[in-house]
């Protein structure tokens, strides 16, 4: 290992900037010569009075410009660049669905709840290429018109054992937060009113304020929405749109039981406010209770997609409007994003005309399910909430854990998992001390289980184990 110290310029320069440029200045020069190992970075950061992250940031952006490569438990070396020069900038690999790149180190992904991985590529791959022969110019071109089949994808897809949309009231959308973000827009004038769970996955909250709407929290229990506060929300706020996940609600997994439901139902009539049901994740569930949709037909957007069931990738959701109001959240759509992608919608509708996507969806489920099972085996004891169709769990921190330390306590052992106030909803007050556990990214249930038994000795051993003061 060399004692390598940079001379780093004065100037503006920022400093992590200064030192990967210092570093290329001497791999040049021969002071730093092909395979030789880079000072560990909590070393360089103390001979030179700077933080770890700003080496970390200087060591990645040399990697970035192929100067340097970093090995998981080996450190840091030069490259030989003469082998096979890289571009001054040469952007980075993109990291696999398992982990994220961080310097020195891989990261499990467990803050993901996208399809696991059980094959989708080679399926999705044949479709395209008949669609490359079949449809070329088409496949090359805008969206300029919604086919058809393209709704009639949407209409099956969100069929329920109840329940099957008229085609003609279907809109296909570019995932489901596109689709919410439309029916938001459709609904409501900048400076209304918005209710979110107070707990919800936090996009869609926040896209609510960048579009200039206003949010309000509608309080989540362990069943969901409370109808009595709800009722008191609407009389007091009089939010135009409740935007909720009654069915595996993320993150606290709850379901809405039907009494519930109805009730909401019938005080959203009463105070008319649009519904947008989110079914992204109860749309895997064969005994969920009876959807909105069918209790308030009149005033209920149902939503669900492929992203959680079939594969992150695809972009691909549909929305069932009420009678009269497919057009305008079409044309939302189409003035915030920019409209449809034909190949992503033509790739969607023809896996699920074809079947492909229910076979691809049952593959999912069964492997949620055994991964589910895993990590139901490492916590046992401990307090969470999960379900076999759902791909991420709710767990209760054992005393003294917080959130925020135990996210951080994870990621310094090569885990990423969300603490609770991620989903948190404007600056309430609520307190609670959860964190967000997906299992679906990781490629393997190896990996899957090496994450779940790394975070129960990270639990066991208390916050005592883990020191943030640098």
């Amino acid at each position: 290992m060399t004692s390598w110290l940079p001379a780093l310029a004065k100037g503006g320069t920022p400093r992590y900037v200064a030192i990967a440029e210092a570093m290329a200045r001497d791999i040049e020069a021969g002071r730093l010569k092909t395979g030789e190992k880079l000072p560990p970075q909590r070393d360089l950061a103390f001979d030179l009075g700077v933080t770890i992250g700003t080496i970390g940031r200087a060591y990645a952006l040399a990697g970035q410009r192929g100067l340097v490569a970093g090995e998981v438990g080996r450190g840091t070396y030069v490259l030989d660049r003469s082998a096979s020069p890289a571009p001054a900038f040469a952007p980075m690999p993109a990291p696999g669905p398992a982990v994220v790149m961080a310097p020195g180190r891989q990261m499990l992904r467990f803050d993901s709840t996208a399809a696991a991985d059980i094959g989708q590529a080679e399926v999705i791959a044949a479709v395209i290429a008949d669609m490359a022969r079949e449809v070329p110019h088409q496949v090359n071109d805008y969206a300029r018109e919604v086919p058809p089949r393209w709704r009639e994808a949407g209409s099956h897809w969100l069929t329920t054992p109840s329940w099957t949309p008229a085609a003609e009231h279907v809109v296909p959308a570019l995932g489901v937060q596109a689709a919410i973000m439309a029916v938001i827009a459709a609904t409501t004038a900048p400076g209304d009113k918005v209710a979110h769970e107070d707990l919800a996955y936090p996009a869609t909250p926040r896209g609510t304020t960048l579009i200039g709407r206003r949010v309000v929290r509608a309080v989540i229990g362990p069943d969901g929405i409370d109808p009595d506060e709800f009722e008191s929300l609407c009389a007091q706020q009089h939010p135009k749109v409740l935007v909720t996940i009654p069915t595996l609600h993320n993150p606290t997994l709850a379901i809405m039981p039907e009494a519930a439901r109805r009730r909401i139902a019938e005080i959203a009539r009463r105070y008319n406010v649009w519904i947008v049901e989110d079914n992204i994740y109860g749309a895997s569930l064969g005994d969920a209770p009876v959807n909105f949709v069918e209790l308030a037909p009149e005033r209920t957007f149902h939503v669900a997609g492929l992203s959680k069931s079939v594969s992150a990738g695809l972009r691909a959701a549909w929305v069932a409007c009420p009678p009269g109001f497919a057009g305008a959240v079409y044309n939302a759509q189409r003035l915030m994003t920019g409209g449809l992608a034909f190949t992503m919608s033509e790739l969607a509708t023809r896996l699920v005309l074809s079947g492909k996507a229910d076979e691809l969806c049952a593959r999912v489920k069964a492997e949620t399910g055994a991964r589910e099972a895993i990590a139901r085996e490492a916590l046992a004891g401990l307090t969470f909430n999960s379900h076999p169709d759902c791909p991420f769990l709710w767990l209760k921190l054992p005393e003294p854990w917080l959130p925020g330390t135990c996210r951080k306590a994870a990621r310094e052992r090569g885990i990423l998992i969300d603490d609770a106030d991620e989903f948190k909803v404007g600056q309430g007050d609520r307190v609670c001390h959860r964190v967000r556990i997906g299992f679906t990214s990781p490629p393997g249930r190896k990996e899957v289980e090496r994450g779940f038994a790394e975070l129960r000795r990270l639990l066991d051993a208390g916050p005592c184990a883990y020191d943030s003061y640098e």
